[in-house]
């Protein structure tokens, strides 16, 4: 129950008015994270926890508060506070015996106020990575909706750009980033401003994954190394012989991971695997120019990205794409209390919903499903009209073959549909 995350409390500064707090409730070791609002009335307090209202004073640094959720079910807290932090135990409902109680540990930490003068362009350069996509990480820096970010990524292998591993392999990702504002039920919306290499060479393998092959006598897979030409932005295998001798494709710069944390009851999930919150989507449209939603899970979604490479075809069937770092720079908004059930891109030309799942039906269904639902939500199309137009326009495509999970994209051509009502909030 909401209560029992309760968060904590606040106010290191009696001065201040109004102050939002991210609280961490430890349920049987278990975290819980919740967002707490609270507004000063001399030493009254008032505010919220997700919903649920909550009442208090604050005497100097000592604060008592009581939220009471919508059953009526009240959790008592009582916290000494310390610069923007807090941390004591919160007196709750237990979550099965209504009669009992329980006592869990928090602590809470008080966001800044959102900078003056209106969105931000910052530069970001990451000194430490993730290996999961986890709600228990610090983030690395607050944004809010609007503001513009410049980073880098390692490749898989967590190779920078200088060619020195920074990172264990496995899809080393930058983040977490915070967005104020952001809650559980919400969209959050990330515009790639620029995806670009930023070294010369990337890195492969010579197999194809086994399900993209009926049954064969496995051979070991070679690496392969690809010289990248940043001046014709092309790629070639580099010592390529006879039929590759003369071989190069356009490279078309991706991001492989680009995810939310996952809600809560979730562990950390590695970031070689994916779900409702994105992850290792290896999806070949995410790419400079697109817009990628995806569902909030967490105050603040807490934003990881990473696994960039310079081309992939569809399904990367060759187990690894062609590995490399990259620049990044991207923009956030947010869609409030409008959640969504899978990722979705959009390009200026086409809306595209990824399904991923443990097979090919599954994820074409759960693509299909999100796809008519964003019909429905955005364009006002009813059940009827929306499998009357996919039936005569849509298209699939093999988005993720090469992980634990499959991808399968269900895209449609926005020229055939019409305006869309999405309002995206700042």
């Amino acid at each position: 129950m909401k209560s029992t995350v309760l968060i904590a409390l606040l106010f290191a500064s009696p001065a201040l008015a109004s102050e939002t707090w991210i609280v961490r409730t430890d349920l049987w070791g278990n975290p819980a994270f919740s967002t707490l609002t609270l507004d000063r009335q001399q030493s009254r307090l008032i505010g919220n926890l997700d919903g649920d209202s909550v009442t208090g004073t604050l005497t100097d640094k000592r604060m008592t508060l009581t939220a009471t959720d919508s059953d009526a079910r009240t959790s008592h807290y009582t916290a000494t506070l310390t610069a923007n932090r807090a941390a004591s135990t919160v007196d709750a409902p237990d979550t099965n015996n209504p009669k009992a109680r329980a006592a869990h540990t928090f602590t809470a930490v008080r966001l800044p106020e959102k900078p003056a003068g209106g969105p931000r362009t910052l530069d970001f350069r990451p000194t430490g990575y993730s290996n999961s996509f986890n709600a228990d990480r610090p983030p690395v820096l607050i944004l809010w909706p609007g503001d513009t970010i410049h980073t880098t990524t390692l490749d898989s292998g967590g190779v920078d750009e200088n060619g020195v591993t920074r990172a264990l392999f496995g899809n080393p990702q930058t983040g977490p980033f915070f967005i104020a504002g952001a809650a559980p039920g919400d969209t959050l919306v990330v515009h790639l401003k620029r995806v670009a290499l930023n070294r010369d060479y990337a890195d492969s393998l010579d197999q194809i994954v086994d399900r993209a092959l009926t049954p064969t006598t496995p051979t070991p897979a070679k690496p392969i190394r690809w010289h990248l030409d940043r001046t014709t932005n092309r790629a070639r295998p580099e010592g390529a012989t006879g039929a590759l001798a003369n071989f190069s494709v356009p490279v078309r710069p991706m991001l492989g991971g680009l995810a939310v944390a996952p809600g809560f009851g979730m562990p950390p999930i590695s970031t070689g695997d994916t779900g409702r919150f994105g992850g290792n989507m290896d999806f070949n449209e995410v790419i400079e120019g697109n817009t990628i939603y995806l569902p909030v899970q967490q105050p603040g979604a807490l934003l990881y990205l990473g696994d960039a490479h310079a081309l992939q075809g569809d399904g990367e069937t060759s187990q690894y794409a062609l590995e490399t770092s990259m620049d990044v720079t991207f923009t956030v908004d947010l869609i409030k209390a409008q959640a969504i059930r899978t990722p979705r891109v959009e390009s200026p030309t086409q809306i595209m919903v990824l399904g991923q799942a443990g097979s090919l039906d599954d994820a074409t269904k759960a693509a299909t499903a999100g796809l008519v639902a964003w019909l429905q939500k955005d364009y006002d199309l009813d059940q009827s009209q929306s499998a009357q137009i996919l039936g005569s326009a849509v298209k699939y495509s093999i988005a993720n073959l090469a992980g634990r999970s499959v991808g399968v994209a269900a895209k449609f051509d926005k020229s055939l549909l019409p305006p869309s009502k999405a309002i995206v909030a700042r």
